[in-house]
């Protein structure tokens, strides 16, 4: 995966994680894709409904270590 952006939101509570990633989407074109590591178990959910709710794809999520990873396409 051809990965444009690294977000570190770890140690962030809610709703940082959405926050940031808000932010870090603003600063991308459309088609580029922005990984998100994040702890926050709440994270999953959110990113998973801000990514529908504002027109990108959430194209993978795992958990490695307590680290919660996301790969979100920019739509």
């Amino acid at each position: 995966m051809d990965v444009t952006k690294v977000l570190d939101a770890k140690g962030l509570a809610c709703p940082m994680p959405i926050v940031r990633t808000k932010k870090a989407m603003n600063e991308l074109e459309s088609g580029d894709i922005l990984e998100v590591h994040a702890t926050d178990k709440g994270a999953k959910s959110d990113l998973t409904a801000w990514a529908k709710s504002g027109g990108h794809e959430l194209l993978q999520d795992t958990e490695e270590n307590d680290v919660l990873k996301f790969w979100i396409k920019k739509g």
